[in-house]
Formats: structure tokens, C-alpha cells, sequence
């Protein structure tokens, strides 16, 4: 269980600070087949108070068997649903 959205982790590499996110699509893959997070709760068991929070970005992790069954019902990648984005900051110090 390691999935977070927009919670920033921070971790040093030497002197750097790194701030890393993880954004969670799910509405962008739910909009792109025309699915309601009702019919994609009822369909992988999961309650809706639980996907919303996971919608919303309000987990702090996720079961690989649940996202395994998001995916297989949205026809999808985890990395349709799930994006790691670098702070800038750090990339400006990388050069």
C-alpha cells in the first residue's frame, strides 16, 4: 500500500529535498467510459465512501487488488489512474 495524491513526501537525496506526489485520475478514466463512481462501486465491491476518498485524494494508500479491479473494469493501466509528478524545485536543481 504506497498510493498518495497530492500529499507531499519528502525524502533527501544528499543535500536535495525532494517533494515527490502521486495524482489520482480516477475521474479523468470514469469520465472517459461514461462510468459513475455508483455503477464502478457496484461493480468492484468497494464502497462509495471509499472510492470517493480515493477520488478526492483523501487515502493515504491503496491495495494493488483494488486497483487491479478498477482497472479491469475501466479497461485501463495503473498509469492511467495513477501519475507521479516532481516538484519543480528539484528539477531546477537537478541540471
Amino acid at each position: 500500500m504506497f498510493i498518495v495524491k497530492n500529499i507531499l513526501t519528502n525524502i533527501v537525496f544528499g543535500r536535495n529535498l525532494v517533494s515527490m506526489k502521486i495524482r489520482i485520475n480516477l475521474d479523468v478514466e470514469l469520465a472517459k467510459k461514461k462510468m459513475s463512481l455508483t455503477e464502478l462501486s457496484q461493480r468492484i465491491g468497494i464502497s462509495m465512501t471509499n472510492l470517493s476518498l480515493l477520488k478526492n485524494g483523501k487515502v493515504k494508500a491503496i491495495r494493488f487488488s483494488t486497483l487491479a479491479a478498477i482497472c479491469d473494469v475501466l479497461h485501463c493501466q495503473p498509469g492511467d489512474i495513477l501519475v507521479y509528478e516532481r516538484d519543480a524545485d528539484y528539477l531546477d536543481n537537478d541540471k
